[in-house]
Order: C-alpha cells, then structure tokens, then sequence
C-alpha cells in the first residue's frame, strides 16, 4: 500500500502516541507498586490514586490509537486478524485490564477517607496482594511488547 508523505507522517505520529500511552502505563504501574512497598500516608495514598486514574486514561488512549492504527492506517483489519501475535497481543491487554480492576476499586475507595484527611487503612496483606496484582499487570504488559515485537516482524502470519 503506497502512502502519501502527510499519510507517513499522520501513521507516524499516531504510532508515537500509542507507544507514549504505553509507556504512560508502564511508568504509572511502577510507581504505584513502589509507593506501595512503604507504609501509606496521605500523600502517597492521593499520588497512587492519580497514578491510576493516568493508567486508566493511558489504557484508554491506547485503545482508540490502536483501533485507529488498525482501521486505518499500518496493513488494515484483514493483517490483523489473522496474526496470531496480534491476537495474543490484544488478549494479553485484556486480561492485565481486567486483573487492573481490583486495585483501582480498592483505590477509589480509598476517597471517602482521602477527603477527610484520613490514611486508609491498609492491611500488609493487602498491600502485598495490590503490590501482587500490579506486578502480575506489568508481566503482562511486558508480554504485549514481545507479542508486537513479534507481530511486527510478522512472525505467526496465518493469513493467505
């Protein structure tokens, strides 16, 4: 497929800020998990929250930049679904969304006591298991990239 320069520069651009949005992530899961690694005070509590909130906009970003990437800029829909890293990619973002999920309530809970000026009460083992999931969530991620890495160079192709 033959692309004008400002096409070339559009795809480029766009694919930057989809790479930037998954960095977003990356930094922000690590930050919470280190804040997590020494007991909470007000100030650490607010940043995790903000922290997550930019996870839950990078996530975001990165789904409609990759659905635009798809759509309508890179090979189309038709490459895509039939590469099985693609597949495995998408897969992967999934399920480190959905395991994000339990954190992000206990963060969001953590509000009411937030505004009042309290530290929430967080157990060690609480704090070991959102420390635990977060982890999970950044092996995962770090599985996407390898699963781009691979889908980039075409490897796992099952298309005709």
């Amino acid at each position: 497929m033959e692309h004008k320069q400002g096409e070339s520069n559009v795809n480029a651009f766009i694919a930057f800020l989809h790479h930037l949005a998954f960095i977003a992530i990356m930094v922000s899961l690590s930050a919470e998990m280190l804040l997590l690694a020494e007991p909470l005070s007000l100030q650490s509590a607010r940043k995790i929250q903000k922290l997550d909130a930019a996870y839950g906009l990078a996530a975001g970003l990165i789904l409609v930049l990759g659905l635009l990437r798809v759509m309508h800029f890179e090979k189309g829909p038709q490459y895509y679904l039939h590469s099985g890293p693609f597949i495995a990619k998408m897969t992967l973002f999934i399920v480190a969304g959905l395991v994000s999920i339990y954190p992000t309530v206990v963060f969001i809970k953590w509000g009411k006591s937030l505004k009042q000026g309290v530290v929430p009460d967080v157990s060690t083992q609480q704090r070991r298991r959102l420390r635990g999931i977060i982890h999970l969530e950044l092996t995962l991620l770090a599985l996407v990239i390898l699963a781009a890495a691979m889908m980039a160079k075409g490897i796992g192709y099952f298309g005709a």
